[in-house]
Formats: structure tokens, C-alpha cells, sequence
């Protein structure tokens, strides 16, 4: 069956006067950009590669305190001490260096901690004082509600404080300071075993066990001992719990550690899986994963391979988790949902990350469960409900606070829940990122630490000066598009709602790479086409004008100068005719095969669909759903806009790929999903205007009421929608590449954008969304904010 494209009913939106690129410069001059963009390209790969993330004095310290087992008067790491005595800040503060005021019980933190280690083996009296004095100088932050906390603060600070009086350190807080901290350690014990998260509650106290010393249930707390010997991937957490028990595993850790990192330890490790994979999401949000496929492939590669081995870096960390498994999905990797269902409502509750409510953890967690690929997914679709509640009463309390929590996700949450997966153009979404990306952006777990490979300068610089490159090639084809369509004479035809922009928006913004100028022109101007040919048969033409059209398009070697046919017949047959030659002689040079064949038959097939249904309104026939819906397909149009521009993404589709089942399959599921769409959004409008739909057909023929069978395609949609992606994401068994498939998703996900609201193909005036795309992906440049 030759199925075919969405009514893409665009409007002509003049291009903006802005001269594309650089005319009559200087080659030396044009090169220095090309030079900054590749050296940004190279430094990318290799932070792929190389993961860093900053030392933790926090960290360091609880590692310096550990005594050596063979001689507990000496430390078992002195290197630690002298890194310490190296690594004071000018204030006398111990931490990562900061401009921000409300970072101070951070540093308050790590500074007591520096001090304590310090004391303890007798050095540094000098560094002790100076630490001292910031702590005296500062220390009502640590009472302050509007300060970032790090996890566990209370009870890990008044722990310290009641160690330095144990070793005689001279802090002058005041008895009734002191007696404030010891309350609020006390009240948050009492609050937290009084809650109904025990489990939760135990994680979270193990986690942070030196804020325990020996009152610590240490058999609890090593149940969360990790096959690379550490407590929760925590030097400080680890340390703690090897100073008590003098764990053997957990000294190999700390060994480890100090091995790789030399004198000092970061407040995380090993953090390298997740730097990995969140880089790979980065680049895939930005946009420019295109430049780093090898980097990339070898990150899931072994991100894969962990998976198989369920490994503790992934498995244990529910962010970790959900975006490998989003990752790995979309990426033809063969990963059950079943890996999530440690992370249900109940399950995630008893884990760290659900007793500190992690909202980050949460949103990855949301966004992976939007990649099902079955109908019945108890395990996506429990997840699914469960984070997407978290999260909506998340933003209701987040927007009546002040205070915001120093890693602000908000607007991530928030584009989680709008946009799932299947709900926006690629380019939209890529610009979306931009806008909201931070730049070295700081974290807290028990101590603030930042990385390069999370939030970095050269991600935002690649994918600003990429989208304003990909952007004047794209303002340039506009004109091009907009010069075609005048020049076509279909701007003389009767086209009351003419929006031209639409249809190359839609391909602008799916297609992103400069590549691609000639898919993105096929999908653009065969959409307009069927936009005009479907007004013609919808609208304006009379029957004649309507049955001549598909009679010159079987006979195609016409000269239409000669034929007896209307101007509008004759301008609609040029255009055609024009612009498959165009797309055939393309095709050739990549497929190293003519399809000029296909590509008539494809709009025979189309116009005699739109004849079809011409046909049954002009004798008031309504068909059953079993003859509506072979002509719905057909009609919808996804043959003309969508197939011939496969032939140009770039991979060969050889004559059997085009006649297999699972082709066929691809693009009845598409256009199924397209259709409904259509139907289920407009059906009221169009039943006024007495146009078949779905919805109506079915409920004329007994399926309920308009309203119940609405119902009913909405699930439908659901079904059709898994079904691709599943189909798309298959690899194992299948003959269509990859890039291919790609494109066919692609154009599922335009369809819902153009669609999920019926005033954007159908109000006589531009919708504010159609205007939003255009200055999105064609006017208005990024600007690089940092």
C-alpha cells in the first residue's frame, strides 16, 4: 500500500531582509571561526574521555583523620594532612572556591572539618587558627535558613562541634549557640524516626555516618557497602566507616583513591559512568551530538556493558539509571524496563535519593518512563504516574518559595512534564536547552563540588555558534522555498488559509544539518503541495479540474501547453511534475537508482484518494470505517512528503527495504498515527462542515457517541505511538536503517506539534505557535549568555 503526508495547511511568512553569510571576505578572516569551532570540537572529545571533577576538602579531611590500624598515633594518609596545610583559602576557609554569600555553611563545613583533622594529629597550628577565626567570624550562617544546607548539615556540624570540645579546640560559640545546634541534631533525629520512611530514614543516616562517630549502628550502615568497597560512592561516608570497623574492602576504596588522585579526594567516586553518560545527554539536547557519533557510540558501548553486568554505578543511582536507560533505548540498545522497577513509589521512597525528595532524580525518572515500547508496561507506566504527581506538586510548593535550591532545575521539570518525549521539533527543543543552560554550575551532597564534564563553556559555545551556522542555511533555503512557491504561479490559485512557512518549519525544524538542505526542501515543498492539491479537492476544485489533474499525472509525458485543462490544473501539474523530477534526479546520485516511478506513483495515489473522498461528499455517501480508512491513509499524504525524502538522508534503500513488511508496517503506523490525530482534534469543526473524520464515521455506524469514540482513538493514538517507537527503536530482525527510521519518527513527533492543537492548521490568521517556530528556527540567532 502507498501511504502519504499530513495536511500541512502553511502559510506564507515573508523572510526576514538579513543577508545570509558572509559576502566578498577575506579567507583568512572566515577561517579563524572555523578554527575556534573545530578547536571546541576537539577539546569536547576529549573531556569525553577525560573525566574531572573537583577535589572535596570536606572529603579529605574525614580520609586525613583515619589513624593508621598498625599505629593509631600516626594518620594512615599522611599525604592528606600536607594537602591540607597546602590548600587553605585566603579567608582561612577550607572548600571549593565561590562568590556565593549563601555557600557559607558549606564552607563553614569543610572548614571545622579541615580544623578537626588537623588538631587531631598536632599540625598546622598557623592553618588552625586562621580556620578557626573564619568559623567564629561566621558561624551565625549556620543558623540560617536561607543558606544552601549541605545533606546531613545539623547533625554532621553539631557532631564536629562536640569532637572539637573533645580535643580542646577553643570555639567560642556560647553556650546557647551550642545548645541551638544540639537541639536542631536532636529534632531532626526525633522527626526522622517518627516518620513513616523508615527505610528511607536508614539510608539516609548511613549515608551520612560521621555525623555519628561510635554511636552509629554500623551493622545498618554497611548494608550499603558497595562491591568497590565504599559507602554510597562517599570517600567521607567510607572513611568513617573504616576509622570504626577497620573494613578491609573499604581500605582498598580509600587506597584506590588516593592512587588515582594523588594527595587529596574528590566528594564523589567513581563518578565517571555518570559524567559519561550525562555528557552524551548534553551534546543529544544541544544538538550537536552530530559531531561526536564515535565518542558517543564508544560511551554507550560501555554504559551497555555495565548495564549487562548491573553495575552498582548505574543500578544503585536512580539518575544514573533512568538516563542510561533512556540513552540506551533510543539508541537500538536491547535494556528491560524492568531494571526502573527498583525506582516504583514505594521502592524509591526507601532509597537516599527518595528520602531527600531529589527532585533531579525524580525527572529523570519521569523522562524515562515516556519511552515505552509495549502496550501493557506496568513498569513505565506506574513510574510514569507516580513522577509525574511528585513533580506537579513539586512546581506547585517550588513557586511559592524564595529560596531556591542551589542546583534550580525548575524549568527542567517543567519541560519534562509539557514536552515528553514525543511532543516537539527537534530544533525547538535544542534552543529550549540552550536558553536555560548553566555554565560551571555548582552541586551539594555534603559538600558543594563542580564539574567540567556537567556543565561547561564549550557545550554552550559548539551548540550556540552551531545553531546560528545551521540557522543562515536555513534563512537561505526559506527564501528559496518562498521564491519557489511565487514563481510556481500557486500563489495565484485559490488558497484561502496560505501557510506556506509551515510546512518548511516542520522541516526545519526535524531536519537540523546543513546536509540535509535537500531533504528538508522535499519534505517542505511536496507538503505544500499536497496543502494546495488537498484545498483543490477539499475546497475550490470542481469536479472536472479534479478527475484532469490525476488523468495528466498518469499520463505524465504531456505537454501541457497543448492539453485541454483549467490554469489551476496546469499550475498544479507543473509544480508536480517539477518538483519530482527535481527530487528523482537527487535521489539518483545516492541511490545509485532511478525511483522516479515511485515518486509519481506515490501522488497518483494520493490525488485519486483525494478524488475518492471528493466523490463521497458530493454524494452525501458516508462509508464504513473499514473503506474509510485504507483512503484516510492514503489521503493523509505521508507517501508525497515523507518518502522521497528518505531517499536522501543519506543511507541506500534498496527495492526490497521498500517492499518489506516491516516498511510497510513503519509507515502505516505513522500515518494511522497522523490520521487519528487529525480526526480526533478537528472532528467537531469538521463535522460542521459535513467532512468525513474517524470520529464521525464511527459514530454513524453505531461505535457510541462522538464523544465515547473520541475516547477510544485517543487510545488508539497511544497504542499506534508505542507500537512505532517500538518498531523504530528495533534492531535485532531489522532491514530499514537506522536513519531512516529516525526520520520516520521524526515526522511522528512534527505530527503531533502540528496537530495537538486544530486552531494552528485551521485559524485564517497565523497561530502565535507557527510564528514562535519561525523566529525560533529561522529569525532570531541564539546569543551566547555566559
Amino acid at each position: 500500500m502507498s501511504l502519504a503526508g499530513p495536511r500541512l495547511k502553511a502559510s506564507l511568512i515573508s523572510s526576514p531582509a538579513t543577508t545570509v553569510g558572509p559576502t566578498n571576505v577575506d579567507n583568512k578572516v572566515q577561517s579563524r571561526p572555523n578554527i575556534i569551532f573545530e578547536g571546541n570540537k576537539e577539546r569536547i572529545k576529549r573531556m569525553l574521555k577525560e573525566v574531572k571533577l573537583s577535589t572535596s576538602s570536606y572529603d579529605t579531611a574525614w580520609v586525613a583523620m583515619i589513624p593508621s590500624p598498625s599505629c593509631p598515633q600516626a594518620p594512615l594518609f599522611p599525604q592528606t594532612l600536607n594537602w591540607l596545610l597546602e590548600n587553605q583559602r585566603k579567608d582561612g576557609s577550607w572548600g571549593l572556591s565561590h562568590d556565593n554569600e549563601l555557600l557559607t555553611k558549606d564552607s563553614l563545613l569543610s572548614t571545622l572539618a579541615c580544623v578537626l583533622a588537623l588538631k587531631q594529629w598536632g599540625i598546622g597550628e598557623l592553618q588552625t587558627n586562621r580556620g578557626l577565626e573564619y568559623i567564629e567570624s561566621n558561624i551565625a550562617s549556620a543558623l540560617d535558613d536561607k543558606q544552601y544546607s549541605p545533606i546531613g548539615f545539623d547533625i554532621i556540624f553539631s557532631h564536629l562541634l562536640e569532637q572539637a570540645q573533645n580535643l580542646d579546640l577553643n570555639l567560642p560559640l556560647g553556650g546557647k549557640r551550642l545548645d541551638t545546634f544540639i537541639q536542631n541534631r536532636e529534632l531532626e533525629l526525633k522527626r526522622g524516626w517518627a516518620g513513616s520512611n523508615i527505610e528511607g530514614w536508614k539510608a539516609y543516616l548511613a549515608y551520612i555516618s560521621e555525623g555519628f562517630g561510635k554511636s552509629q549502628d554500623w551493622e545498618m550502615a554497611m548494608k550499603h557497602q558497595r562491591k568497590n568497597g565504599s559507602l554510597f560512592n562517599s570517600p567521607a561516608t567510607t572513611a568513617s566507616a573504616f576509622t570504626h570497623l577497620n573494613n578491609a574492602q573499604c581500605f582498598d576504596y580509600l587506597r584506590s583513591l588516593l592512587d588515582k588522585f594523588g594527595d587529596a579526594v574528590p566528594t564523589w567516586h567513581p563518578f565517571d559512568v555518570f559524567a559519561r553518560i550525562y555528557m552524551v545527554d548534553s551534546l543529544e539536547k544541544l544538538g550537536i551530538d552530530r559531531f561526536f557519533t564515535e565518542e558517543i557510540e564508544s560511551v554507550l558501548n560501555q554504559t551497555y556493558r555495565l548495564w549487562q553486568q548491573q553495575e552498582d554505578d548505574i543500578f544503585l543511582d536512580p539518575t544514573a539509571c533512568a538516563v542510561a536507560f533512556r540513552l540506551l533505548r533510543l539508541h537500538e540498545y536491547d535494556v528491560s524496563s524492568d531494571a526502573l522497577s527498583r525506582f516504583s513509589k514505594d521502592k524509591f521512597s526507601n532509597t537516599l535519593q527518595g528520602y531527600l525528595k531529589d527532585v533531579n532524580a525524580v525527572t529523570e525518572l519521569h523522562k524515562a518512563s515516556q519511552i515505552p515500547l509495549h502496550s501493557n508496561d506496568p513498569v513505565l507506566d506506574e513510574l510514569n504516574s507516580w513522577t509525574r504527581g511528585f513533580l506537579r506538586e513539586y512546581l506547585s510548593s517550588s513557586s511559592k518559595q524564595d529560596h531556591k535550591p542551589l542546583h534550580n532545575i525548575d524549568h527542567e521539570v517543567r519541560f519534562a512534564l509539557r514536552f515528553p518525549h514525543h511532543t516537539y521539533l527537534d530544533r525547538m527543543f535544542n534552543r529550549k536547552i540552550m536558553e536555560n543552560y548553566k555554565v560551571d554550575q555548582k552541586r551539594i551532597l555534603k559538600t558543594s563540588y563542580s564539574s567540567v564534564n556537567l556543565a561547561n563553556r564549550e557545550f554552550i559555545k559548539l551548540a550556540v555558534e552551531d545553531f546560528n551556522s545551521c540557522q543562515l542555511v536555513i534563512r537561505e533555503e526559506f527564501e528559496q522555498y518562498n521564491r519557489w512557491f511565487m514563481e510556481s504561479g500557486m500563489d495565484k490559485l485559490q488558497f484561502p488559509r496560505p501557510k506556506v512557512a509551515y510546512s518548511y518549519l516542520t522541516a526545519a525544524g526535524t531536519h537540523v544539518a546543513p546536509e540535509l538542505r535537500e531533504a528538508r526542501m522535499s519534505w517542505a515543498k511536496n507538503g505544500l503541495l499536497v496543502c494546495v492539491s488537498d484545498d483543490m479537492y477539499d475546497v475550490w476544485g470542481c469536479e472536472e479540474d479534479q478527475i484532469r489533474l490525476v488523468e495528466l499525472m498518469e499520463q505524465w509525458d504531456v505537454d501541457i501547453e497543448k492539453e485541454n485543462c483549467s490554469e489551476p490544473v496546469k499550475i498544479l501539474f507543473l509544480a508536480l511534475k517539477g518538483t519530482i523530477c527535481e527530487i528523482a534526479d537527487q535521489a539518483i546520485k545516492i541511490q545509485g537508482r532511478s525511483v522516479l516511478k515511485h515518486l509519481k506513483q506515490l501522488w497518483v495515489d494520493c490525488l485519486k484518494s483525494f478524488l475518492q473522498e471528493a466523490q463521497w461528499r458530493r454524494n452525501n455517501y458516508v462509508p464504513t470505517y473499514e473503506e474509510y480508512v485504507p483512503e484516510a491513509l492514503i489521503s493523509f499524504a505521508l507517501g508525497p512528503i515523507l518518502l522521497p525524502g528518505l531517499y536522501l538522508v543519506g543511507p541506500k534503500l534498496p527495492q526490497d527495504s521498500i517492499e518489506s513488511e516491516e516498511y510497510d508496517r513503519l509507515f502505516y503506523l505513522v500515518s494511522i498515527y497522523g490520521r487519528l490525530l487529525n480526526d480526533v482534534n478537528g472532528y467537531k469543526r469538521e463535522i460542521e462542515q459535513g467532512k468525513l473524520n474517524a470520529v464521525a464515521v464511527r459514530s454513524r455506524h453505531g461505535e457510541g457517541s462522538e464523544e465515547e469514540v473520541a475516547n477510544k482513538v485517543k487510545e488508539e493514538i497511544e497504542e499506534t505511538r508505542k507500537e512505532l517507537l517500538r518498531m523504530v527503536l528495533q534492531k535485532e530482525g531489522s532491514i530499514i536503517p537506522t536513519e531512516v527510521k529516525d526520520v520516520i519518527w521524526k515526522m511522528a513527533r512534527s505530527l503531533y506539534v502540528i496537530y495537538k492543537k486544530e486552531d494552528v492548521i485551521h485559524a485564517s490568521d497565523l497561530s502565535d505557535e507557527v510564528i514562535s517556530i519561525k523566529d525560533a528556527v529561522v529569525s532570531e540567532p541564539m546569543v551566547l549568555n555566559i
